[in-house]
């Protein structure tokens, strides 16, 4: 049997106060600018301002990659994710919403309406020029619907980060006792679940067409930016190896990690190093996807071997962490994947 004297309360309190408090805290900040910056558009939507709201729109959502994988605590309660980032966007219920200017967006039926690929659609995609799409922002029902799709973004993130500052860090580790142990199991799973879900499948599979075996090209992150979509997905990657690995989510400073855990693990059971299993696969990916466009709709559409490949190093890894590290931290799988993996 396996001994193990981790301890997982330490690991915790790193989690939450050097990386996951932080991290949100970044994020909120980059929403609040987002939500400003919304404003002085819709006050005054001239071409500078334009260009500083698309500015702050991306920067907004490559800090949200920072934070996505941590589905717990009130940004589970509060469907943080699926209001945040559901894509693909229902264009024509975008636009219904606008015409009838009747629309409720804490619906779940508004998942696909709102957040960033919502704004991507209405900054980049309503028009094929930025002067057009500038005039119809402009008109009132866009304007209304711009603003209150930017002010729900920023309450939703503001309500999750301030639970974790003032509330849920607490529990958080202290959770079933001294040991943390129920907490770790959560946060492991929902990362893991992050990892296959959103990343793997979400980001590269599904446009990719390995569950429907039609490639999908509409489905990628950000199509209407478009330029945008393999940073999204390198930034999302990155945090969760930098997560993982024990890097703060500016990858400055140093914590506690999954990879110390599975370290302390193997050495003292005398087994296999299954953190290095890992990291190592991460380089095959990292190597893989250096070959993609910046663009993913265009990879997509002119060579999605190259998705396809990315995916498959994405894959190897999930055998991995599904397996190997989850049989070893004795962590049960708390959800069930329909993908076919």
């Amino acid at each position: 049997m396996l001994t193990d004297n981790f301890d997982r309360k330490a690991m915790l309190e790193d989690w939450a106060y050097e990386y996951i408090v932080p991290a949100f805290r970044s994020y909120n900040l980059k929403v609040e600018l987002l939500e400003f910056t919304t404003n002085e558009f819709i006050n005054n939507p001239n071409s500078d301002n334009f260009t500083l709201l698309k500015m702050r729109y991306i920067e907004a959502y490559l800090g949200w990659q920072k934070v996505s994988m941590f589905d717990i605590g009130k940004a589970e309660e509060i469907g943080l994710r699926n209001y945040t980032n559901i894509y693909p966007t229902d264009t024509t219920a975008i636009k219904n919403n606008i015409t009838s200017q009747d629309y409720n967006l804490e619906l779940p039926s508004n998942f696909d309406t709102q957040g960033f690929p919502a704004l991507d659609f209405l900054l980049y995609g309503i028009a094929s020029t930025e002067s057009e799409i500038i005039d119809i922002l402009s008109t009132p029902p866009y304007q209304l619907y711009l603003g209150d799709l930017v002010t729900r973004l920023f309450d939703l993130t503001q309500e999750a980060t301030y639970d974790w500052e003032l509330t849920y860090a607490g529990s958080f580790i202290n959770n079933d006792g001294s040991s943390g142990t129920a907490s770790v199991d959560k946060l492991v799973n929902d990362f893991l679940f992050y990892y296959e879900r959103y990343l793997r499948a979400g980001k590269i599979g599904l446009p990719a067409g390995v569950f429907s075996g039609n490639a999908i090209a509409q489905s990628v992150e950000a199509p209407y930016s478009g330029i945008y979509s393999k940073g999204l997905f390198l930034t999302a990657f990155e945090a969760v190896h930098h997560f993982f690995e024990g890097r703060s989510f500016d990858g400055l400073g140093k914590f506690m990690s999954l990879k110390d855990y599975l370290n302390h693990i193997s050495m003292e059971n005398n087994s296999d190093d299954i953190a290095t299993k890992i990291i190592e696969q991460w380089t095959q990916v990292s190597l893989a996807a250096a070959e993609l466009d910046n663009n993913l709709k265009d990879q997509v559409i002119n060579d999605n071997m190259a998705m396809l490949s990315v995916y498959d190093e994405l894959q190897k890894a999930v055998v991995v962490m599904k397996v190997d590290m989850m049989q070893a931290l004795n962590i049960q799988i708390d959800y069930v994947d329909a993908d076919g993996d």
